[in-house]
């Protein structure tokens, strides 16, 4: 069976954040029925484009059984989650200053697809690999700890 890398960054700065990153981690080992093949450090930084709570953050790298085009099964792996964000608490408070910029807050758990493999995914709701990977060195560092040469080879652009 072809087997896809999926690559997820996890971060939290509201409760017991250590207790957060093994809940999630949990969730989606149900939901993906498996563990995952590489787990990075979790590192602690101070919370991004807002004041708050330090965060901490992880990645985490699944390989998973693919199914269906990319853009499908990273839409899927989305779905899930948010699943997981929502069962653990999260309420999407997605909100945009007069510029348009994202603001950002405090959060119980947050999920994020990194890469699929190698694809790179554009659709109304997902971008792959994440678009800011580049300027969050508390996911970029995590993310190199784990990451496999063929995903470093892939994306140069992330990782300089």
């Amino acid at each position: 069976m072809e087997r896809v890398d999926v690559y997820l960054g996890l971060g939290s700065n509201e409760g017991n954040r250590d207790l957060n990153l093994l809940k999630a981690v949990n969730l989606l080992d149900q939901a993906f029925g498996t563990h995952p093949e590489r787990i990075s450090k979790i590192v602690e930084t101070p919370s991004w484009g807002f004041e708050g709570p330090d965060f901490l953050n992880m990645c985490l790298l699944y390989r998973i059984p693919r199914k269906g085009s990319p853009e499908e099964q990273a839409t899927e792996i989305l779905r899930i989650a948010k699943d997981v964000e929502k069962a653990m608490g999260r309420t999407e408070e997605l909100e945009f200053a007069a510029d348009g910029s994202r603001i950002y807050h405090n959060r119980i758990i947050d999920v994020d697809i990194l890469c699929y493999g190698a694809h790179v995914i554009k659709t109304e709701a997902l971008t792959v690999p994440h678009p800011l990977i580049g300027q969050r060195d508390f996911v970029k560092k995590p993310l190199l700890e784990i990451s496999k040469p063929e995903i470093r080879n892939a994306f140069p652009e992330i990782f300089d």
